[in-house]
Order: structure tokens, then C-alpha cells, then sequence
């Protein structure tokens, strides 16, 4: 006799049941069904309240729970929701003890406001916004009751505090003059670890000032009037509700340390328009002028000794200038530290140095200094 058991057959109650759960189990193959993960954002259905307790239906995943803290975050949005609301949920944790899903309604709402302002930074949107106080540095605006910052270079021309001297508090006291102002700005930089916003007020002036500055062309030369004159260069009007910027590296080839030396407001100036974007004229004074490396790479050659006139000092050595408008690096390490260099070599005096690379044509040139032999006599100028 034998030993093996025969299987009974199945009744027709236990096949339809077996059929059901191999169709429900083909059906949950094919849906894109995932447990969510902590950070995740997803939709709730609000259920319930139960004493400090929310709960919410999230579909086939589960239940979702709010409480604890984050139901004390969140009661005033709670309290007014009704049976089937739905919400935007952050989850916290995927199965606590209980097997819900913990939410939180607070993270999930800050996190779509950062999602919110990628999508306009990345648009260049433009947001009327309050400003909320003035510091050194720039102004504080109010967005979706965050705080952000624009600094006072990413000011436009009307609104740049145009202080003679550059100085701080005289600064500091033009700024707060746009406190309680709304000002049209972008958002030009965030960071949501560190709950930052940088907004612009450059990417976001108006369709008169873009249709102004269309009337002119890249290489255009215009006459002006100096309306501004700034650390990091001046400002020039172009006609009446258009100014253009000539930065400080284009007022002229020779080194400007201090555009107030050069300039003054109310002057009347000439400069070749280089750059239009959007409503912003780019201005150079320079460009008018002769460039002196063309006549350098004709009077000088790898090898030369010559007379440099110390400019100023970096990190890397000492910037001579060998006539006005040409200029090169002499490296540090020809002295081994930087109080060795002050040591030898002091602003605006004169050295002999030698060329020890001359690129004209690239404006390159480096120098090495010679010794401390006695100061020549003053350097000749390049010709205009």
C-alpha cells in the first residue's frame, strides 16, 4: 500500500478564491506600486482626528499618521480639514510600530515652497516683493513669509547707492530709503540647507528700459554724462531714463584703483558701447583709446631690462608696470614670502626688472626682479 497522500480536489468555493488572489496578485505586478521612503512627498486623504492623532488614507500603501510634534506643527491646518481632504505629506518614517506611515505636514509644505522657487529661479519669474530692512551689505525681502537677500551690486542703476568715497555708513543710510518699498526682482541663487534666497533686481527691470536700450548697437559710440561714480566704476547717462556702466576695468588700460581720482558727476565723456542685455548697456571708455600693448610689442622682447613701477601687491607677487597701461606679475617666489617682497620692493617705487616672458598680443608679460639698485628716472607714458 502505498504511503503518498493524493491530493483532494479543490471545491469550487477554493478555486474562485485561488483564481481572485492570482489575479490580484497579476494586478499588483503591473501597478507601479513602491512603499514610499523617508523625504518622499505624497498625497493624503485626511480620514480623521483622534484626540493629538491625524490619519490619513494613502491607498493601497496604507494608513499615514500624524502626531506627536508634528500634529502640534500642524493643528492649524488640521483643525480645518474635512473627511476626504487631501494634502501634500512628507513621509518621516515608512512602518512604525503600529504600521502606519509617519507624516508630517509641516516639512511637506516647506519643502514645496523650495520646489516653488527652483521653478521660478529656473523660469527667471519675476515676484513683486516687500523690503523688509536694509543692512550694509544689501536689502532683506519678504517671500511666503521667508526672508531673502539682495545684495546691493545686484541692484539696478536707479536704486545703486551712489556714494562719493565709497562709504559704508553714507551707503547704509541710502539703502534704508528703500525700506517699505515693493521692488521687482528674480531669484538668482537658493539653498534650501541653509534656508537662503538671493534675488536680483538686474533680471527683472522693465519692458521701457529693454525698449530704450534696443534703440542703440554694440560698438556704438555715444556721448554722456557721468551721473554716478562708484568703487567699481561710473555711470553714464545715455539719454533720460537710460544709464549704461563703465566697470572699472574699462575706464582705462593703465590700472584704476579709484575712479574718484578720474571722475567726477556732471562730466561729460565719450565710451564705445560692448555689451545690451536685457535693458543693460555695458560701456567702455578704454576702447577709445589707443591700446599701448600694440606699441609695447614693438619697443620690447623676452630678455629686456627695463624700469617697473611697483602697482600693488596680491597674493601672487607684485603687478609692475613697465609704462602706463602695461603692466605684468613679478612672482613671489622670486623673493620666498610675501613680507620678503614688502621688504624689498615698496608701492609706487621704481626697479629694474627683466622681461622674462612677453606675449603683447595676449596682454602677457612677467618680470623678474634685478636687485635694489638705485631708482631710475620717471617712466615714459604710452602714447594715445
Amino acid at each position: 500500500m502505498s504511503n503518498s497522500v493524493v491530493n483532494a480536489p479543490l471545491s469550487l468555493a477554493e478555486e474562485a478564491k485561488k483564481r481572485r488572489s492570482q489575479a490580484m496578485e497579476e494586478l499588483w505586478k503591473k501597478l507601479p506600486l513602491s512603499m514610499p521612503k523617508p523625504d518622499d512627498l505624497v498625497e493624503a486623504r485626511f480620514l480623521e482626528r483622534s484626540g493629538a492623532r491625524a490619519f490619513f488614507d494613502m491607498g493601497p500603501v496604507g494608513v499615514g499618521i500624524v502626531y506627536g510634534r508634528e500634529y502640534i506643527f500642524a493643528r492649524d491646518i488640521i483643525k480645518n480639514l474635512k473627511l476626504g481632504d487631501i494634502v501634500m505629506a512628507k513621509v518621516l518614517q515608512s512602518e512604525n510600530e503600529d504600521g502606519n506611515i509617519e507624516l508630517s505636514l509641516r516639512e511637506a509644505g516647506r519643502d514645496l515652497v523650495w520646489l516653488e522657487a527652483e521653478e521660478l529661479a529656473k523660469n527667471k519669474d519675476v515676484l513683486e516683493l516687500d523690503v523688509i530692512e536694509a543692512n550694509k551689505g544689501g536689502l532683506v525681502l519678504q517671500w511666503k513669509k521667508m526672508k531673502g537677500f539682495l545684495p546691493a551690486s545686484q541692484l539696478k542703476t536707479s536704486h545703486y547707492p551712489r556714494v562719493e568715497g565709497g562709504d559704508k555708513d553714507r551707503i547704509f543710510q541710502e539703502l534704508k530709503k528703500l525700506e517699505g518699498q515693493k521692488l521687482l526682482v528674480t531669484i538668482i541663487a537658493l539653498d534650501p540647507k541653509e534656508d537662503k534666497i538671493i534675488f536680483s533686481e538686474k533680471g527683472a527691470e522693465g519692458s521701457d528700459l529693454k525698449e530704450l536700450a534696443s534703440k542703440y548697437a554694440i560698438g556704438q559710440v555715444i556721448e554722456g554724462e557721468v551721473t554716478g561714480v562708484v568703487d567699481f566704476g561710473i555711470f553714464i547717462k545715455l539719454e533720460d531714463g537710460l544709464e549704461g556702466l563703465s566697470h572699472l576695468s574699462e575706464l582705462d588700460w593703465s590700472l584704476v584703483q579709484n575712479p574718484h581720482e578720474l571722475f567726477k558727476i556732471g562730466d561729460k565723456v565719450n565710451a564705445k558701447i560692448i555689451g545690451i542685455e536685457s535693458g543693460r548697456v555695458s560701456l567702455s571708455i578704454k576702447a577709445l583709446k589707443a591700446d599701448p600693448w600694440v606699441q609695447a610689442g614693438t619697443k620690447y622682447s623676452k630678455g629686456d631690462i627695463v624700469q617697473g613701477r611697483v602697482l600693488r601687491f596680491n597674493k601672487y607677487g607684485a603687478l609692475v608696470a613697465i609704462e602706463d597701461g602695461v603692466s605684468g606679475l613679478c612672482h613671489i617666489s622670486e623673493f620666498g614670502s610675501a613680507d620678503k617682497m614688502r621688504e624689498k620692493m615698496e608701492m609706487g617705487a621704481i626697479y629694474p626688472f627683466q622681461i622674462t616672458l612677453f606675449e603683447p598680443k595676449e596682454r602677457r608679460m612677467t618680470l623678474s626682479y634685478l636687485g635694489e639698485e638705485a631708482k631710475a628716472p620717471e617712466l615714459p607714458k604710452a602714447e594715445n
